[in-house]
């Protein structure tokens, strides 16, 4: 029988949760390569989850929406270059854009990376959104630090 999780809001939890974010971004598997332009996006899918909720499996997807993100990447600056139309006719990067960006959207869904999964339902939004214009409008409180004063 697998070991029960602690509770996300345990002291355990906290402690585990620092021990991960100190360790950094897991590393792909060894033969699962990430070119240089898909490593940005690959560190920030898999900091998304808890450290120990991915498998193999899970990261060699994640090595793939990382690639996939690169891609995508690589076809807006192509349609920046090149234009949504060329002689008349949709750029063809528009169509390929479409489909990376629905693959990629698919793929985060599988892997628990996506809005719903990290952040909550949207139904949610509005009152973590009320409260960050509140702390926004208490910014000039000495007692809490901003960037202006860190800086």
């Amino acid at each position: 029988m697998k070991a029960r999780r602690p509770r996300s809001d345990s002291a355990k939890a906290a402690v585990a949760a620092a021990k991960a974010a100190a360790l950094g971004p897991l590393p792909p598997p060894a033969f699962v390569r990430v070119s240089e332009a898909a490593k940005p996006f690959y560190d920030a899918i898999v900091i998304a989850r808890p450290r120990d909720t991915w498998t193999e499996a899970d990261l060699i997807l994640a090595a793939s929406l990382a690639r996939d993100y690169a891609a995508i990447e690589d076809l807006r600056k192509a349609i920046d270059r090149d234009g949504m139309l060329i002689d008349g006719k949709v750029n063809p990067a528009c169509d390929l854009l479409e489909k990376m960006t629905r693959r990629a959207l698919a793929t985060g869904r599988q892997l628990k990376v996506d809005t719903i999964a990290t952040v909550g339902k949207a139904e949610t939004f509005p009152k973590a959104a009320a409260l960050e214009r509140e702390a926004r409008q208490q910014l000039d409180d000495d007692l809490i630090p901003t960037r202006a004063t860190l800086q």
